[in-house]
């Protein structure tokens, strides 16, 4: 299991996100805007912001943000002309990094992303240097506590899912991106409540970190990106013990 769902997922049960909900709802909407402005208004035939939209709705963002976001996507009310950007790079104990942003200045974020991974261990490197260690998949994240993994396995795999593994903690059924949000809403109705969703750069291989130091540093890398107004989203291949992870938090 990739570090990236363990480290979201246990954000999310100590409200760390809280504090910044304002930063969070921006960078929601940022996705909805160009989900919106590249494949239509329409989230029934368009994937992508059906799955900005879910994002939105996970996290309680009120449904007057998400309209707006729409409509400024669709063209109406202006807005800034935003752009997408993948940045790679590698940080302590040789962890891959893809960062995913959305901005109107690149120059002024490329910058900011330097900074980040210099100040924090890490260097940014060139266009692909990491992106063959990731592949796009829909992450669909279970506690263990409660759920049979074979009852889950059966219904994930007749729902149209590709996979599910599991840690000492959770599980996670794999989608094709395109498949993403039936998956969920169909194992929803079968009673299956996720404690997070998305679509996620999945790293086919992991760096297992077990000692606290360098996996203070990971965390520190991945949490500066993280808050980055332009940073929409972080994947790494780092996997931190349940225990060590949570020790950190």
């Amino acid at each position: 299991m990739s570090g990236h769902s363990k480290w979201s997922t246990i954000k999310r049960k100590k409200g760390a996100q809280d504090a910044k909900r304002g930063n969070l709802f921006g960078k929601l909407a940022k996705e909805i805007i160009v989900a919106a402005r590249l494949g239509g208004p329409d989230p029934s035939g368009n994937s992508r912001l059906r799955a900005a939209i879910l994002a939105a709705k996970a996290e309680n963002m009120p449904k007057d943000n998400i309209s707006r976001a729409i409509r400024k996507g669709a063209g109406d009310g202006g807005g800034t002309n935003l752009e997408e950007a993948v940045y790679e790079g590698y940080g302590p104990a040789g962890v891959a990094l893809m960062v995913e942003i959305l901005t109107d200045n690149k120059n002024r974020t490329i910058a900011d992303v330097r900074h980040i991974f210099t100040k924090n261990g890490g260097s940014l490197g060139e266009p692909g240097c990491v992106a063959w260690m990731f592949e796009k998949k829909g992450v669909i994240v279970f506690d263990r506590e409660g759920i049979s993994e074979d009852d889950l396995m059966e219904a994930a795999l007749e729902c149209g899912a590709e996979d599910l593994q599991g840690s000492e903690s959770q599980f996670e059924v794999l989608t094709d991106p395109a498949d993403f949000v039936e998956v969920k809403e169909a194992l929803e109705d079968r009673g299956f409540t996720p404690v997070l969703a998305e679509l996620q750069l999945r790293p086919k291989n992991t760096v297992r970190i077990t000692e606290e130091h360098p996996a203070q540093q990971v965390l520190r890398l991945v949490t500066s990106l993280e808050d980055h107004d332009d940073v929409s989203s972080v994947f790494a291949n780092f996997d931190i013990p349940d225990q060590l992870l949570e020790a950190l938090m």
